[in-house]
């Protein structure tokens, strides 16, 4: 796999090459990379995270399945007392206001019925980003519930739980450089997909 020469290579740290097969391309997000592997055309691609950059232009590239941008991962802070659980849920949405998400990520504030914590606060998001999730609740000091679980298969699980959602929030990262899917098909043939401002 040959990659092209970037300038500023740093810049591209937590970025993404897609291999098509015929040529590669640097500088996707994880949403573009979503949006690659759903269209019929490029589902047989090969993803690779940019790990760390050096400014000689040496690349730390991690594979990454291409089943990880179709799931959601999450962490669920479980309550056994509902005004703890609605803390926890207006804690998080002010401090996202604040120092926002490194992705896209829904919070609910759930009950489930029967439980023996059955109040809680869900953080779901693209399992792709589980480790800067991880770290964002560390930057931002957040340490709600009572006990904490998280992983793919405990979101599903909340899923099925047939949770009642009493509120929800959706949190956005600042800068969001995604495109739009029009976008990101059209530009495939480019071997550098964004350029430092």
């Amino acid at each position: 796999m040959k990659l092209p020469a970037l300038s500023s290579p740093e810049w591209y740290s937590g970025l993404y090459v897609f291999d098509f097969g015929h040529q590669v391309a640097v500088g996707y997000t994880a949403d573009e990379i979503a949006v690659l592997l759903e269209s019929e055309r490029f589902a047989d691609g090969k993803v690779y995270r940019i790990h760390r950059a050096l400014p000689d232009g040496t690349l730390e590239l991690k594979g990454v399945a291409p089943a990880t941008f179709q799931r959601e991962d999450g962490f669920l802070f479980y309550r056994a007392d509902s005004a703890a659980a609605a803390a926890d849920f207006r804690t998080l949405a002010e401090r996202a206001d604040g120092t926002p998400p490194p992705c896209r990520a829904k919070v609910h504030l759930a009950r489930i019925a029967g439980a023996s914590y059955p109040e809680l606060t869900a953080l779901i998001f693209p399992a792709e980003y589980a480790h800067d999730m991880a770290g964002w609740l560390d930057r931002i000091g957040f340490d709600g519930g009572d006990f904490v679980e998280g992983g793919p298969s405990q979101v599903t699980g909340y899923a099925e739980s047939g949770a009642t959602v009493l509120e929800r929030a959706q949190l956005w990262p600042t800068g969001n450089m995604t495109r739009s899917a029009e976008e990101v098909l059209a530009s495939v043939d480019q071997a550098v997909q964004r350029v430092p401002a």
